[in-house]
């Protein structure tokens, strides 16, 4: 079985730039770098990532590409570009060169347009992708889940996938609007779906592992299996769970799956997906 952490972040840490760490998340205002994950992923027998933008700039691309040039158990980058400017072709065909660089993403919370992703000059952007076959996270708040749904019926052709189950109100227990918005969005079959960055949105301090299983159930009936795949969202999770704890809900979960199940969710989706290089003696 390959598997493979399909969703994590590396940065070091500067108050400016990641406002997005406030005070109470305390336990991840710190620098994160690659050799901490690798020795985590070794214990709990993982072959490989996949590292995620966490800021907003090709600095941050720079960053996290050398970061995948010297550690091999990075297995692909998503970075950002600004898909509103009008020389996002030459940007595209640029990081093609970089064989670990498998797609991009934009912070859609972050946006006051709640609609941001709906923009024509940010769609127009979005649709050189598969020109280029680069993957498109989705990150969003269950809000934009209803303009996500018109946002991938414009791009048939193009591989998107939504982060964090797009991120529901675990810990208020709400469940019925984002159930109905995200089965509109999994009814296209080039949309994927990753099952990460969950206990961030449960009672950090007081959460159980039961809390989670109904929006799983959803996931894995609306998208199916050889949709959806496992990241841990390392290290923001740790605001609310070690590494081996949020892993252990997933484990728990698929436990009674089959075993060709349990290796779709675990890894062999997020290689389909990515298109990563993962050798048999990884």
């Amino acid at each position: 079985m390959k598997k493979i952490d399909a969703h994590q972040h590396f940065w070091k840490f500067n108050p400016q730039r990641d406002k997005w760490i406030t005070e109470d998340m305390a336990a991840i205002r710190r620098d994160f770098m690659p050799k901490e994950l690798h020795a985590l992923l070794v214990e709990e027998g993982f072959d490989g990532s996949v590292v995620i933008q966490s800021s907003q700039s090709e600095d941050e691309n720079i960053f996290q590409l050398k970061n995948a040039e010297q550690n091999d158990f990075i297995k692909g980058v998503v970075g950002w570009i600004d898909f509103q400017n009008k020389n996002v072709q030459s940007r595209l065909e640029y990081y093609k060169q970089f064989e670990k660089m498998k797609g991009f993403r934009h912070i859609f919370p972050e946006e006051l347009q709640r609609d941001f992703m709906l923009n024509s000059d940010f769609r127009r952007g979005i649709r050189y992708l598969n020109n280029y076959g680069f993957t498109y996270d989705i990150l969003i708040f269950p809000d934009q889940l209803l303009y996500t749904n018109e946002f991938v019926a414009s791009f048939p052709d193009q591989k998107f996938i939504i982060d964090h189950i797009a991120k529901p109100y675990i810990k208020d227990g709400k469940i019925k609007t984002w159930k109905k918005d995200l089965e509109a969005v999994a009814r296209y079959e080039n949309v994927y779906c990753k099952i990460s960055g969950m206990v961030t949105e449960a009672n950090w301090r007081n959460w159980e592992i039961n809390d989670f299983f109904p929006y799983l159930d959803v996931v894995l009936e609306v998208f199916g299996i050889d949709r959806v795949m496992y990241g841990s969202d390392w290290p923001v999770c740790l605001v609310a769970a070690s590494y081996k704890a949020q892993l252990s809900i997933i484990m728990k979960y698929i436990s009674n799956l089959s075993k060709s199940e349990q290796e779709a969710i675990l890894g062999q989706n997020a290689i389909n997906f990515y298109q990563l290089s993962v050798k048999s003696e990884d």
